[in-house]
């Protein structure tokens, strides 16, 4: 009996040892941290041997192979003794996609991939197709395919996840845009960041599709140096594309094979420029499991915003108070204060990812009123905005209650109250999860 271990025990990592359980493996899960209630129950359930609080080497490097969590870097200890000494290691999106036959919509990029994923997600769903939902958001996708039988997945997969992808392959591949992000990971080389994001192409063929933004310079740069064997499908705002998605007099024509459709922009649920090209995306996508066109409008046009992207919370006294905190870099911050029609008051910092600011100079002069600083350091965010904004309408807080509070006393009836952080949460928070959470619960106690 092969020999699997798992490295992590939070979604990704118990959702693949249930997976090795149910295929019969010798499994064990090991985590250097603490493991949360919800997954032990499940590992006790499962009867699946693990252990927290530190790694166990013998029970470790003795594995066939390891399944490891997105988290874990190549250079955590444990990790670089199973590579010295050539144990393969490979991601539950590789492990899952083995013993899974279903169709799959897969989606990376730097920004967009959420809500283009939860976007195709409801448009399947609307058409009435058995649709699962997992990668980097929902549950996990190996647990999904050990407990559940679907005929589409709609997966959404992080770079982590993409690095230890060998064979797994799918029928439909998106990449929303590449910016610099996570270069802390790839050795601060935009490069290999970019040709981790790719490897949702590499084992793509004739018959599947590759959804891509044309119009993003890095990707088309990386194309123009790679053959894909696969449906070529950009979409863009600036040009008209033969096959695709494009603008037309104010409508997101898509032309797919022999058909043309289009959809009006004043019908898309989602405003901004960027929920343009998550819906371009998401409509190729939709059309290329052959949904209709009536469904594609109806859906585009009744989605409702996720969680912690540009979400509405409350509005008091006229004041907006909006929840992105899933915005943890510079574009994300960009798409969501060029969307804004108001003026803002926009909640900032965490972990600082080296960000360059001076990209936002333009549209925090055009929209933004004051600047509340919700980090441990924001030495950079004065730097870059204090001779915009001028240093009276800033002001640094140190948690999300104390945040707000800052952000309504600043705030006009008119005003927005944007929540849209640039950075990192894990100097205050658990996961820009908490930091949204902890955002919604202090507009409610306004």
């Amino acid at each position: 009996m092969a020999r699997i271990v798992v490295l992590g025990g939070a979604e990704s990592g118990v959702g693949a040892a249930v997976l090795a359980k149910t295929k019969g493996f010798d499994v064990f899960l090991s985590d250097n941290g603490n493991i949360a209630a919800k997954y032990l129950e499940q590992l006790q359930k499962w009867e699946i041997p693990f252990e927290q609080g530190g790694h166990t080497e013998a029970l470790i490097l003795n594995a066939d192979e390891v399944v490891k969590s997105p988290g874990i870097p190549d250079s955590a200890p444990m990790v670089r003794k199973l590579i010295d000494q050539g144990t393969p290691i490979i991601s539950e999106i590789e492990f899952a996609g083995r013993y899974d036959s279903a169709k799959k919509i897969c989606i990376t990029g730097s920004n967009g991939k959420t809500t283009t994923t939860s976007l195709i997600y409801y448009l399947l769903q609307q058409a009435g197709l058995n649709v699962g939902l997992g990668g980097n958001i929902g549950k996990s996708y190996a647990f999904q395919v050990a407990t559940e039988q679907h005929d589409y997945y709609v997966l959404e997969i992080s770079s982590f996840q993409l690095d230890n992808v060998y064979s797994f392959r799918p029928d439909i591949a998106i990449i929303t845009n590449i910016t610099p992000d996570h270069l802390d990971r790839y050795d601060h080389n935009l490069e290999n960041y970019v040709k981790a994001k790719f490897r949702i192409t590499r084992n793509l063929r004739p018959e599947d599709c590759f959804i891509f933004d044309s119009d993003d310079e890095i990707t088309v740069g990386h194309l123009s140096r790679i053959i894909l064997h696969a449906k070529m499908l950009p979409f863009s705002q600036q040009q008209e594309v033969p096959q695709g998605a494009f603008l037309r007099d104010q409508k997101i024509v898509v032309r797919y094979e022999e058909s043309e459709s289009e959809i009006y922009l004043k019908e898309l649920a989602l405003g901004g420029k960027h929920n343009i090209y998550n819906s371009m995306a998401a409509a190729l996508a939709a059309k290329a499991v052959h949904i209709d066109d009536k469904t594609i409008r109806e859906s585009l046009s009744s989605f409702q915003p996720i969680e912690h992207r540009l979400e509405p919370v409350l509005s008091i006294r006229d004041v907006l108070y909006i929840n992105d905190s899933k915005a943890t870099n510079i574009d994300s911050a960009w798409y969501a204060l060029e969307c804004q029609h108001r003026p803002v008051v926009w909640i900032v910092g965490g972990t600082d990812k080296g960000n360059d600011y001076s990209i936002l100079d333009k549209l925090v002069r055009e929209k933004v009123k004051a600047i509340v600083c919700l980090g441990v350091d924001n030495a950079k965010i004065h730097a870059a905005f204090e001779g915009i904004v001028g240093r009276d309408k800033m002001k640094d807080t140190l948690s999300a209650a104390e945040a707000v509070q800052a952000a309504s006393a600043f705030a006009e009836a008119g005003d927005v109250v944007l929540l849209s952080p640039c950075c990192a949460s894990f100097d205050l928070f658990k996961n820009y999860e908490d930091r949204g959470e902890q955002f919604k619960e202090a507009v409610r106690n306004l």
